[in-house]
C-alpha cells in the first residue's frame, strides 16, 4: 500500500474543514477545486486517522442504485418542516427547502413552532423569488403548524397555513402519515444541520455555507458537481430568465439609491 504523503494529508484535512464531506465527495471536490487527484480510499484513510470518519461495515456490500423523486424545475415545489434543535436548548428550527435543488430558500431558529412563523417563511419566499417564479406547491407533514387538526368534538378546524396557501393559489400537499421518507430531503437536511451547525456563529452563516460552499452528492451531473444554489439557478425553466433579469435590475437599482 502506497504511503500517504504530508501534502495529501494537509490537502484532505483542509478540504474537509471547508466542505465537511465524506471521502467519495471529497475526491470530486479536490479534483474540481484544487486540481489534484487523490483516490477516495486514500482520503478515507486520512479521515479515519484524524477521527473525521468512521468505519461502516454496511457500506462494504454492493449498493443498489438510488431512485430519486424530485421536481424538475426550481420553485415547482418546496418542502417546509419544523425540527427540535438538539444543539441549542429550547430552539425550534424551520426551513423552506426547494425540492429540485435542495437550496434552503429561507428559515431560522425560533422559540416556538407556530403556524404564523410558517406562513411568514413562505411569504418571505414569495417576496424573494416572486419576480422569477411563483411557488406552485408546498409539501408538509400533518403538524399543527400546517394541518387542520380536529377539536374536542372531533370536528376538523380551519388551518391558517392552508388558508394562506389557498389565497396565494399554491397547492398544499400533505405527506403520508408515519412515512418520513415523503419529506426525506428536508429530514436529511436536519441531520446535516445537527452535525455542523455548531461550527458556525449563527443560522444564516450556516445556511449560506450549506447553499453556496458544500457540494451536494444528489446534484451531480455529467458536467460535474454543484452546490444547491448553483443547482437552483441551473434548474429554473427558460421562461424564468426574464424574471431573473427584472430581479437583478431591481437589486441594482436599490443598491444605487
Amino acid at each position: 500500500m502506497k504511503a500517504i504523503t504530508k501534502n495529501e494529508e494537509d490537502l484532505v484535512l483542509k478540504a474537509y474543514g471547508i466542505y465537511k464531506l465524506g471521502a467519495r465527495r471529497l475526491e470530486r471536490v479536490i479534483e474540481k477545486v484544487y486540481k489534484q487527484q487523490i483516490p477516495h480510499n486514500r482520503i478515507h484513510r486520512i479521515l479515519l486517522a484524524h477521527s473525521k470518519a468512521k468505519r461502516n461495515p454496511n457500506k462494504q456490500a454492493r449498493r443498489k442504485p438510488w431512485v430519486r423523486f424530485e421536481r424538475e424545475h426550481s420553485l415547482s415545489m418546496v418542502q417546509i418542516d419544523w425540527h427540535d434543535c438538539r444543539i441549542i436548548e429550547g430552539k425550534k428550527v424551520c426551513v423552506v427547502l426547494d425540492d429540485a435543488s435542495r437550496n434552503i430558500l429561507t428559515g431560522g431558529e425560533f422559540d416556538n413552532a407556530t403556524a404564523e412563523i410558517s406562513i411568514a417563511l413562505i411569504r418571505d419566499c414569495l417576496i424573494k423569488y416572486g419576480l422569477i417564479r411563483t411557488v406552485r406547491e408546498v409539501l408538509s407533514d400533518h403538524g399543527s403548524q400546517f394541518f387542520a387538526n380536529k377539536n374536542s368534538e372531533n370536528i376538523e378546524t380551519e388551518s391558517s397555513f392552508d388558508e394562506f396557501l389557498q389565497g396565494e393559489g399554491i397547492r398544499h400537499i400533505l405527506a403520508k402519515v408515519k412515512h418520513p421518507q415523503t419529506c426525506g430531503k428536508i429530514e436529511r437536511w436536519f441531520e446535516t444541520y445537527e452535525k455542523h451547525r455548531s461550527d458556525f456563529n449563527n443560522f444564516e452563516e450556516f445556511r449560506v455555507w450549506y447553499n453556496t460552499v458544500r457540494f451536494h452528492e444528489s446534484l451531480d451531473t455529467k458536467w460535474g458537481i454543484s452546490t444547491p444554489e448553483e443547482a437552483f439557478w441551473r434548474k429554473l425553466p427558460p421562461e424564468c430568465l426574464l424574471g431573473l433579469f427584472l430581479k437583478m435590475n431591481k437589486e441594482v437599482g436599490s443598491s444605487e439609491e
